[in-house]
């Protein structure tokens, strides 16, 4: 297993967690087992968006020995009255799901206190006024919740709550059929959408991945907007090589899953490369680097997607990144112009021109 830092704290967070929206079908037993499964296998990340209420006496059991271990993500505003999942604005309804998740956990504090499923702006306006917000900062206060989150499908509505500074990681669904305007919670155009990754990740706030398959579509060549399947692996490397981006959080329904999930770690680096995008990825997403290193390797020993990674997280106000850049042993400066990445780019980035435009961001003499 391997871990990223959560940017505003000390906790390393596997960077596969589990997401339980799809487990209850499985039975408590199931569910039971897999929890345990997985925190043997390294993983310390749980969401409890789920889509009934089976998951959760079923983790609290079998995470109970090993709570301090593990970061549990709860949604306030998900609630599970009727045995089903069920969204809800309503302070009330909201205090009374959270006692009752924290219950069946077993546990007496939340890791991760999420402001659950906002998409669209009057609805972040009930959170505030409605006196959710404000119910899950007295929380934080008395230490019941470590750290504020927020799950949404809309960008404008995450760059609202970004201006606030009240977050420390964001939910948020990142895959390529979303990214590139397919399906019915692609929300946002494409430079919209990686403007946010990078703002994320400038103002030090981690993302949590939702729906990296996309619901499953993007594993099927008859229900691809793309007409041709991914696999998981590729999904789940093109999320983690986004800016900002901590843990991925695939569904699962039961061991089988989560032991194909694992293999990633095994996979090899061409089991994992998502280049075959840049063939079926719309006309307006061609000329922006997604960071895949395709290109690689560099002549001249450039490390392209990581400059301009940089750059763009420079661009979008993160200082940090601008230290980062200077601290690479090899930068645009160095570029000899031999095209060889221009000539491999899945997405026809032409980084001749963009290592120019970098150097002179930087101010460097060639």
């Amino acid at each position: 297993m391997d871990y990223r830092k959560l940017p505003k704290g000390d906790e390393k967070i596997s960077v596969i967690g589990i997401g339980t929206s799809g487990i209850g079908q499985a039975g408590t037993k199931e569910a039971e087992a897999c929890a345990a499964f997985a925190v043997e296998n390294g993983i310390n990340y749980f969401d409890f968006a789920s889509a009934d209420d089976v998951p959760f006496e079923a983790f609290g059991r079998a995470l109970s020995g090993c709570r301090k271990e593990v970061m549990f993500q709860i949604h306030f505003g998900a609630e599970y009255t009727t045995g089903k999942y069920g969204w809800t604005l309503d302070l009330e309804k909201i205090k009374r799901s959270v006692d009752w998740q924290l219950t069946s956990l077993k546990t007496d504090y939340i890791d991760f206190g999420f402001i659950h499923c906002i998409d669209e702006a009057a609805d972040l306006d009930k959170v505030i006024s409605g006196g959710v917000l404000d119910y899950i900062r007295q929380l934080k206060k008395e230490g019941v919740i470590r750290h504020i989150g927020m799950s949404s499908h809309t960008p404008s509505v995450v760059q609202q709550m970004l201006d606030s500074s009240l977050l420390d990681m964001l939910m948020f669904s990142i895959n390529p059929a979303y990214d590139y305007r397919h399906g019915e919670y692609a929300y946002g155009e494409v430079d919209e959408r990686q403007t946010l990754y990078r703002r994320c990740e400038a103002k030090q706030v981690g993302i949590s991945v939702m729906k990296a398959f996309a619901a499953g579509q993007l594993l099927d060549e008859k229900l691809s907007p793309f007409k041709k399947a991914l696999t998981e692996y590729q999904c789940i490397q093109y999320a983690l090589d986004k800016p900002g981006v901590t843990t991925v959080l695939p569904g699962i329904r039961n061991r089988e899953d989560l032991k194909r999930i694992l293999g990633f770690f095994d996979a090899t680096p061409e089991e994992k490369d998502y280049s075959v995008l840049g063939t079926f990825a719309p006309q307006d997403a061609e000329g922006i680097c997604v960071y895949c290193n395709h290109c690689q390797p560099c002549p001249a020993g450039l490390d392209v997607g990581l400059i301009n990674k940089y750059y763009d997280l420079a661009k979008a106000g993160d200082e940090l990144a601008k230290s980062h850049y200077r601290s690479l042993e090899k930068t645009a400066k160095d570029c000899i112009s031999c095209g060889h990445c221009n000539k491999r780019c899945p997405f026809q980035v032409d980084q001749i021109q963009r290592m120019q435009e970098i150097r002179e961001y930087f101010k460097e003499e060639k």
